[in-house]
């Protein structure tokens, strides 16, 4: 094992912000408002207080980041937990269906499924991991008939009360990064480059938010407000639900 130098980080986070942004930024230029609109329950935005198409917008332009979000950036914990566990424990990106990370510790190989919070997935997709790490399981042991294969469960955030949850372990938070790197408080060491970085990277994306929220709503405008400035909601409803609309 070689100790942690938590300047590797900024340098990780220095070198590949700029690539997380830009996935920021593209899924941004990628949206529409037709796209956004026919997302949404449209009779649960008429039932909201008055609002102004701005409010509105913004509303739903946030929601659609916020969500694209967790999974561009739990893409990314993902590589810097790669990165930090392969400079301690020297692990590496796994091959095998379903493992995102292997490593050795302790004569045992590690085979670890990360996802960003705890509660990730439905009993299916559950099923689906504890499946891969059987096969996973079973494809190294054949390789090497001595091994002692762990599965681990790893999440970057978020707490869980039992850790061992019979065919794996399941490591939050604290514990993951613990997990990973031997250091226990390198959960919390982590905001300081993560956030510096990423406020110094975050200008582009800033920009084409701003402009985005500027066109949809100027576009909801046109498309779906009265000369008076009052929405016309059956218009709206029509848009989203209507049968022709299907068939175009």
């Amino acid at each position: 094992m070689t100790p942690f130098a938590l300047n590797d980080v900024s340098i990780y986070v220095e070198a590949s912000i700029g690539t997380l942004n830009q996935k920021r930024v593209t899924v941004l230029k990628t949206l529409s408002l037709s796209e956004l609109l026919k997302q949404q329950n449209p009779y649960r935005l008429s039932l909201k207080p008055a609002q102004t198409i701005t409010d509105i917008v913004k509303g739903l332009v946030d929601a659609h980041i916020s969500s694209n979000e967790e999974t561009v950036f739990g893409d990314w914990l993902e590589g810097l937990a790669i990165f930090i566990n392969g400079k301690v424990y020297g692990g590496w990106k796994s091959g095998i269906p379903g493992v995102d990370l292997e490593f050795d510790n302790d004569g045992k190989r590690f085979i670890v499924n990360i996802k960003s919070g705890p509660n990730w997935g439905n009993g299916s997709q559950i099923a689906k991991m504890k499946s891969d790490f059987k096969t996973a399981a079973k494809t190294l042991r054949t390789s090497n008939s001595g091994i002692q294969v762990v599965a681990v469960n790893g999440c970057c955030y978020g707490k869980s009360n039992t850790p061992d949850q019979g065919d794996y372990f399941k490591y939050c938070g604290q514990t993951f990064w613990e997990f990973i790197s031997s250091d226990p408080n390198l959960y919390t060491d982590l905001i300081d480059p993560l956030g510096h970085t990423a406020k110094e990277r975050n200008d582009e994306f800033c920009h084409s938010y701003a402009q985005m929220i500027n066109k949809f709503t100027q576009q909801f405008g046109v498309e779906y407000c009265e000369a008076n400035g009052a929405i016309n909601w059956k218009k709206l409803v029509e848009f989203n639900s209507s049968a022709g609309r299907w068939s175009q």
